[in-house]
C-alpha cells in the first residue's frame, strides 16, 4: 500500500496572492469548517484512546504528549492548561517538544529528525509502565515521534497518536491511533492550519474527557480549578453560590478558608 500525505497535496485554491483579504479569510474559514466533521469521524478511535488513558491514570500513571513544531507546541499547551483547569499536579499531563523548551518559541533545526531523542526526553521524566505516551504529528512521519513510540512499545508503555494522514507510519506504530484526515491545507503543506486545529480539538477532547472521568468536574463546573487570579476567584465564589445558599461574601470566606470550590461546598454540607 502506498502512503500519501494528503496534508501536503495541493489544495483546490490557486494563486492565493491574487485574492483579496476578504477572499482569503472566507476561503480559509470554509476550509476550517470541514475540520469538526473530520474529528467526528475519528470519535471511535478517540474513545478507545481515552478509555486507556483513564485506566492508566487510575493506576497512578501520567500522560505524555510528544511532538515537533506545531504539534509539539499544541501538546505543551494542553498539558500546561490541565493543572489550573482541573487542579491536578503539574506532572500529571506532560508536553514534550523536539528540541526542548527553546523550540516552543523558535524552531530548532533538525530536532524532529532525531529518532532516539524522544525516549531520552521521556526517561528524564521517570516514565513507567503505568504511563501513556501520545505522539502528535500531522504527517505521521516525524522520526522523533515515531522513534519515541517504538521504544515505548518495546518497554510495555501504552502508546497512542494523533495524526492527519490515514495509514501513516505513526498510526501503524501507535497501539491506539487517532487519524483525523483533514485533507490538503489552504496553503499547501502548512499543517499549522487545519491539521493543527484538528489536533487541538482532539487534545481538548482527550484531556477534558479523562479529567471528567476522574471526577475533576462536578455538574459542568471546574470545582478543583486553581485560584490563580482575581477572575478565577470570582468565578469560584459564584460557583459556590450556585451550589449552596450563601451570599457572595459568605462564599468568598468559604473559598478562602478551604482553598477550592469542591472543599468549600463539601465542608459546608457536612
Amino acid at each position: 500500500m502506498t502512503f500519501t500525505k494528503t496534508t501536503e497535496q495541493s489544495s483546490k485554491y490557486e494563486h492565493l496572492e491574487k485574492m483579496s483579504v476578504h477572499e482569503l479569510l472566507t476561503n480559509i474559514n470554509n476550509e476550517d469548517k470541514t475540520v469538526p466533521n473530520a474529528v467526528e469521524k475519528a470519535i471511535p478511535q478517540i474513545e478507545a484512546l481515552v478509555a486507556q488513558v483513564v485506566a492508566k491514570l487510575k493506576l497512578g500513571g501520567k500522560i505524555f504528549y510528544i511532538g515537533a513544531g506545531t504539534s509539539g507546541r499544541l501538546g505543551v499547551v494542553d498539558a500546561s492548561e490541565c493543572p489550573p483547569t482541573f487542579g491536578v499536579p503539574f506532572d500529571l499531563v506532560n508536553g514534550i517538544i523536539a528540541g526542548g523548551d527553546t523550540a516552543i518559541r523558535r524552531a530548532v533545526e533538525n530536532a524532529e529528525d532525531n529518532a532516539t531523542q524522544a525516549w531520552i526526553d521521556l526517561q528524564a521524566h521517570n516514565i513507567g509502565t503505568n504511563d501513556v505516551v501520545i505522539g502528535i504529528a500531522a504527517s505521521g512521519t516525524t522520526p522523533y515521534v515515531i522513534g519515541g513510540l517504538e521504544t515505548c512499545n518495546q518497554n510495555n508503555i501504552l502508546t497512542g497518536c494523533i495524526t492527519n494522514n490515514a495509514g501513516s507510519p505513526l498510526a501503524l506504530t501507535a497501539k491506539f491511533p487517532v487519524e483525523v484526515v483533514v485533507g490538503p491545507e489552504f496553503v499547501t503543506g502548512s499543517s499549522r492550519m487545519k491539521a493543527g486545529t484538528a489536533q487541538k480539538l482532539v487534545l481538548n477532547m482527550i484531556s477534558t474527557a479523562a479529567m471528567i472521568q476522574l471526577g475533576k468536574v462536578k455538574g459542568n463546573k471546574m470545582v478543583d480549578m486553581q485560584l490563580s487570579n482575581i477572575k478565577l476567584v470570582d468565578r469560584g465564589v459564584k460557583m459556590i453560590m450556585g451550589e449552596i445558599p450563601v451570599s457572595y461574601e459568605e462564599a468568598s470566606e468559604l473559598l478562602k478558608k478551604y482553598g477550592s470550590v469542591r472543599n468549600a461546598v463539601d465542608n459546608y454540607n457536612k
